[in-house]
């Protein structure tokens, strides 16, 4: 889901002045008309931001929508940290290296007990 609110350049918690200032300066920045090197795409951001953001029903609902999306980011983000958490704990406590050195060493020692 896009960030309407990074598109029209204003925090979550703007106004509905603020949001249409702030639509109607960068529709006319991102205007072909008053910028020749202006894309197409940077206006249909602009309105189906505005459309949304821009509606106070719709931009309940979009608000509702991302309050989700982030509970959801940081269960599953929570998730993964325990996830880390348990795999550290069930590490063992050497490394592979110091793991074969003891195995030489018991290996020598088995060796000349046999001998």
């Amino acid at each position: 889901m896009p960030d309407y609110y990074k598109i029209l350049e204003v925090p979550p918690t703007a106004s509905m002045e603020e949001i249409k200032r702030s639509y109607h300066r960068l529709a006319r920045m991102h205007h072909p008309d008053l910028n020749r090197h202006a894309l197409d795409i940077h206006i249909k951001r602009l309105n189906q931001a505005y459309e949304i953001i821009g509606n106070p029903a719709r931009r309940a609902q979009y608000d509702a929508q991302r309050k989700e999306m982030q509970r959801r980011a940081d269960a599953r983000a929570n998730l993964h940290r325990q996830q880390k958490e348990q795999a550290k704990k069930q590490e063992p406590e050497m490394t592979w290296i110091e793991g074969i050195f003891g195995f030489v060493k018991e290996l020598r020692r088995n060796l000349k007990e046999d001998v």
